[in-house]
């Protein structure tokens, strides 16, 4: 009886752990993280503190550790995600939708902080939802847990896009 090694040997190829690739994605998305920031951070104790806020508004100390946590499952995602890579078009399409809902991430708070735009970050925001739940879709065809690491992130901005539509109602 005669083993196919070679499919043996790519198999395990895609299930090794390497540390590269891993710290790559935590930096890509911690960028955008660090980045948006510089648009959250100064906002918060004077602009942000002036808007009216919904009761159900979260105190500011917990948006760090939630966004925090949020951006890591984002990253070990797309890496887990780039272990099952292929050349085809079905990566391609899940790589692109990734970096747009990234992009869409970091939209929101120029947008909102930035610019102090609470509509146009509302429409961004509903945005980036049909981005996360396409990135779900497309993750998850490369790996259920990858998919499943998404899912607090859309149950977050999910509950964002409330507050976001609150603040708007609250504050015109």
């Amino acid at each position: 009886m005669q083993i196919n090694t070679t499919l043996i040997v790519q198999s395990a190829e895609h299930r090794t752990f390497k540390l590269w690739p891993l710290i790559v994605s935590l930096l890509i998305t911690l960028c955008i993280a660090v980045t948006a920031s510089l648009f959250t951070i100064p906002q918060i104790p004077g602009w942000y503190s002036a808007l009216n806020k919904p009761s159900f508004n979260p105190p500011n100390w917990l948006f760090g550790p939630v966004w925090s946590a949020l951006y890591v499952m984002i990253a070990i995602a797309a890496y887990l995600v780039y272990q099952k890579r292929n050349s085809g078009a079905q990566y391609n399409s899940a790589r692109i939708v990734y970096f747009v809902q990234l992009l869409l991430n970091f939209l929101w708070s120029a947008m909102f902080f930035g610019m102090h735009q609470i509509w146009g970050a509302l429409v961004v925001i509903v945005l980036l939802l049909i981005a996360i739940v396409a990135n779900i879709y497309y993750f998850g065809k490369y790996s259920k847990v990858a998919a499943g690491l998404l899912v607090p992130y859309l149950l977050w901005v999910s509950f964002a896009s409330v507050l976001n539509l609150y603040i708007y109602l609250l504050n015109r």
